[in-house]
């Protein structure tokens, strides 16, 4: 056995428990007759305090020259004491160099200032090792975790869609082709047409997954490969979509701020309670109040980034666009009865930053096919999905949530990358 113990269980040791601990080193400090080592893992710190008379030279000695970032197992015993981090030390008895670490980061992991996000992302595993970086990704995997519990104690079935697909969900040219053994694929841009036939067995399912989108663009929100919520409910419209994102995200921020206060407080940020329920605009209103502010619309603009900055600046916080214009929304999404220039769609804001779009869906094969055609696409190239319509497809509802945006906003962070382990945009292919 490597460790007996997490750093984080040692606060509530006994003194004098004889405990081994393996991480890495972070930092030391040599005064001479006494050396401060300080242990990181996985779950927080410890201070070992190796003092001469205390404990043998010759392991003085050997942890002096342990290199930082060296990975180490220690054994010793555990002392409360209040100048330590912590409250708690390890008086070590042995210790083992099991990887020793041959170079040193071209930046400080510990302290001092940071280089932008694309010279840390070469050495990325070693940049996960900083404090807030660590908090971000404990935070990520609560949120994660929360979404779960919340959608599946609402009654929903997790599931796994294909991501190589035969043709485009939402059309468009926002794909990466791939070889399929003899043939052309491509990487899914979203489970929608998956999560919607799957509605037909299971009601109301949901998935977290990737999803894959060839935008020639690099901006500090957007990322080629993101990992998207994504939910259908059957015998639902999008009014019922919207009340179910609002309540799953009241739930995770209320949630995710109890249990992570510590890493919100490494972060140096405290996220915004979402106040139930969210403004609902629709987009003739939002048209309006454009307008208002001296920038013109006509109905079935879309909305740029300058006016969705304005709208934020005027609403703020977390609320909806509804009722989009039809031209702007996919094939899929169902019109509004009395009005069928309408949209029954939605998307959720946080400011100026899109977190989610929804709505109802065609749950009728023939007007389907209709906007099919009307959005230039071939029916024939989507008959796979067309053919579960002939066997009574419900009416439906649902979203695609960007979990990472959603990150974004909970941890305080500008720029998506820092919310990604691993991020993929139209430059960066590796790590």
């Amino acid at each position: 056995m490597l460790r007996t113990h997490r750093t984080s269980e040692l606060g509530r040791l006994e003194d004098g428990r004889h405990v081994k601990v393996a991480g890495w080193i972070s930092s030391i400090r040599d005064q001479g007759s006494i050396a401060f080592l300080i242990l990181r893992d996985g779950w927080g710190e410890i201070q070992v305090t190796a003092k001469k008379g205390e404990v043998p030279d010759e392991l003085l000695e050997e942890l002096r020259r342990i290199p930082q970032h060296s990975s180490v197992v220690i054994g010793g015993i555990v002392r409360r004491d209040p100048r330590s981090p912590g409250g708690v030390e390890l008086i070590p008895s042995r210790a083992s160099v099991v990887s020793r670490a041959r170079k040193q980061p071209p930046f400080n992991v510990y302290g001092g200032e940071l280089p932008g996000i694309d010279r840390r992302l070469d050495i990325r595993a070693v940049d996960l090792r900083r404090v807030k970086a660590g908090a971000i990704f404990r935070v990520r995997h609560a949120v994660l975790q929360s979404i779960r519990d919340f959608l599946t104690s609402k009654g929903l079935t997790e599931v796994q869609t294909p991501k190589i697909i035969a043709t485009a969900t939402e059309g468009g040219a926002e794909l990466f082709p791939v070889l399929y053994f003899d043939r052309e694929a491509f990487l899914a841009q979203s489970p929608q047409l998956y999560k919607e036939q799957l509605t037909m067995a299971f009601d109301g399912v949901f998935e977290i997954g990737p999803i894959f989108r060839a935008e020639p663009s690099r901006t500090l929100r957007h990322l080629s490969e993101a990992t998207s919520v994504d939910v259908e409910m059957a015998f639902t419209d999008y009014e019922d979509a919207m009340d179910l994102i609002e309540g799953m995200v009241t739930s995770v921020v209320g949630m995710v701020s109890r249990e992570r206060s510590a890493d919100f407080q490494a972060l140096e940020h405290e996220p915004e309670m979402p106040a139930p329920p969210f403004p609902r605009i629709t987009y003739e209103q939002c048209i309006s109040k454009l307008r208002d502010a001296g920038i013109e619309k006509d109905f079935g603009d879309d909305l740029e980034i300058g006016d969705l900055r304005e709208l934020g600046r005027l609403l703020g916080g977390y609320y909806f666009i509804t009722d989009w214009p039809m031209k702007l929304k996919p094939f899929y999404i169902k019109s509004k009865a009395r009005r069928p220039e309408i949209s029954e769609s939605f998307d959720l804001m946080w400011g100026d930053l899109e977190l989610s779009s929804g709505g109802s869906r065609i749950h009728s094969k023939s007007m389907l096919v209709r906007r099919l055609k009307e959005k230039g696409l071939k029916p024939r190239d989507f008959e796979y999905h067309l053919r579960m319509f002939d066997y009574g497809m419900p009416p439906h509802a649902g979203f695609g949530l960007g979990l990472d945006r959603f990150l974004m906003v909970l941890t305080g962070q500008d720029n998506i990358r820092e919310v990604v382990a691993y991020p993929r945009d139209m430059r960066r292919l590796t790590p």
